[in-house]
């Protein structure tokens, strides 16, 4: 029997919210959003394994707002199960940061499940979410924890896009939703670290998955899966489409298997979208290239040496990125476009959603869930909600009916 998450959880305990990884890149930047975006009175730490490195990203939060001078620095390690396990037990919800997941994850999330700790990360890598669920899910139901995987530009444009035009389609009967990304932006060091890490694990990631499938329930009478997609020119969207082997489409499928609003048979399918074919075969060669790159230990690790974790694009680089993903919703005779928008995807949008969704989890009324659960499954409309109100953008683009 799963225990019930509620706002005032764990109320007497010494922070609201642990921030571990606070000076990595991406920590830095999730610090600096909740140094100007947190709710006043918020019980907040920073949590890392180097004081002294906390206590400089401090320094620099303080600039914010000088009234985090003072703020808790916790010192934690990823491979000291004890120090992660007085940090869950210290905290209501632990964001984390901490990358490669598949290499410094596990214990984190350990700790929170066994400690009735909210927990949300930002990572892309299939491998550890299946893995996550098949060591933890069962003891996070038990003590009410809900670990979210994938808070940030993996996978929330999707996942909350994709149950928005669910929302917005509001069929009673089969659905497919596609949805289609364009992007502008770079990535970090430890982005690239992660990325070339699980390219080069295909092998474990499909008997990881394997292992997930065997063990996770399925809902009775109703399906929902991911349905990998061909190269082709949408006429709906005028672009050239390239299939997108991401978590995405894993992540969109199990929230429409949890909740009854994506119909009796939901079907969704990924893709990359240029606006030419030149594009689209280029796109398709890096795709490619990448991949064997990644499988060859030797070049693999030589890419790894020459892009270091920890380091990411320029403030000005960051302002010029931007996103879109776009999603074709059919179903009941009728079809919508929907349409999700934002800046820089990997690091300043991703920050936004990475700590906005622990203030989700943290203060608002979310549906009963618990276990490895999905940003959609666990806090869709008021997560949506708070990106609205945050500067992301989710509108219906247009809608026809057939006939």
């Amino acid at each position: 029997m799963a225990a019930t998450p509620d706002p005032a959880r764990h109320s007497d305990r010494e922070h609201d919210l642990v921030l571990l990884g606070a000076t990595g890149f991406t920590g830095r930047l999730t610090a600096e959003y909740l140094a100007r975006n947190a709710p006043a009175g918020l019980r907040w730490a920073l949590a890392g394994r180097n004081p002294e490195k906390l206590a400089g990203v401090r320094d620099d939060l303080a600039a914010i707002d000088a009234s985090l001078a003072d703020l808790p620095l916790v010192t934690a390690d990823s491979s000291d199960a004890d120090s992660l396990a007085a940090l869950a037990g210290s905290a209501r919800v632990v964001i984390s940061t901490v990358g490669p997941y598949l290499e410094h994850g596990e214990p984190l999330v350990a700790a929170c499940a066994a400690a009735g700790t909210d927990y949300v990360d930002l990572t892309g890598e299939p491998e550890f979410v299946d893995r996550m669920y098949v060591a933890h899910h069962a003891t996070a139901e038990a003590s009410g924890a809900r670990i979210v995987h994938a808070c940030g530009f993996d996978s929330i444009p999707h996942d909350l896009g994709a149950w928005y035009t669910v929302q917005q389609l509001k069929a009673s009967g089969p659905v497919t939703v596609r949805g289609v990304v364009r992007a502008s932006g770079t990535f970090s060091g430890g982005t690239f670290h992660s990325a070339m890490g699980a390219t080069s694990r295909m092998k474990q990631t499909r008997e990881a998955a394997q292992l997930r499938r065997d063990l996770e329930k399925h809902p009775e009478g109703r399906r929902s899966r991911p349905v990998a997609g061909k190269p082709h020119r949408d006429s709906v969207l005028g672009y050239y489409l390239l299939p997108l082997p991401t978590l995405d489409p894993q992540v969109v499928a199990r929230s429409g298997a949890a909740l009854e609003s994506y119909g009796p048979d939901f079907r969704y399918s990924h893709y990359i979208g240029t606006k030419t074919l030149r594009y689209a075969l280029g796109g398709m060669a890096g795709l490619v290239g990448i991949g064997v790159a990644a499988q060859v230990a030797p070049v693999r690790n030589l890419l790894k040496s020459r892009i270091k974790q920890g380091e990411g694009p320029s403030p000005a680089r960051r302002e010029k990125s931007w996103f879109t993903v776009d999603f074709v919703g059919e179903g009941d005779g009728r079809t919508i476009r929907t349409r999700v928008s934002g800046g820089d995807p990997g690091y300043g949008e991703t920050s936004k959603m990475l700590a906005e969704s622990a203030l989700c989890l943290l203060h608002d009324d979310n549906p009963t869930t618990a276990g490895c659960v999905t940003t959609a499954q666990a806090m869709g409309e008021n997560l949506t909600a708070r990106l609205l109100a945050a500067g992301i953008r989710f509108e219906t683009v247009g809608a026809q009916t057939e006939g």
